[in-house]
């Protein structure tokens, strides 16, 4: 899939009209345990989470990979890597956090965020 910069910044674009709208979610359920852990280990409010997923840039895009939910094969999740600085909940002070962010666009204009947390393997970013 050939993908260019601009195709990133128009999708990102996109995908903040929607989270400025409120019409997104980051997953929290049981089978994203990684993402609750985020949350366990850091201080981070609605807002900080809404500020963090706005500051992304095509710069920190890293892949498109297709779903490999039954029935869900033909969506197209967009990963991207963000450096961000998180207060620790159970320390003093903040840490700088490397997060790995991957995200679904619905046709209906609604985001979901799939995976908000630290990366577990260095990203390879596409355009950096």
């Amino acid at each position: 899939m050939d993908i260019t910069i601009t195709d990133i910044e128009k999708y990102l674009e996109e995908v903040k009209a929607a989270i400025n709208a409120g019409c997104y979610r980051i997953e929290m359920n049981d089978n994203r345990k990684d993402n609750q852990d985020l949350f366990l280990d850091y201080i981070i409010s609605e807002e900080k989470r809404k500020q963090i997923l706005l500051s992304l840039e095509a710069t920190d895009f890293s892949e498109i990979r297709h779903n490999t939910h039954r029935g869900y094969e033909h969506e197209l999740l967009y990963v991207f890597g963000k450096n961000v600085n998180l207060l620790r909940r159970f320390l003093p002070g903040e840490e700088q956090v490397s997060l790995y962010i991957k995200f679904n666009k619905l046709e209906s204009r609604y985001v979901i965020v799939i995976s908000f947390h630290k990366q577990k393997y260095p990203i390879k970013y596409m355009f950096k």
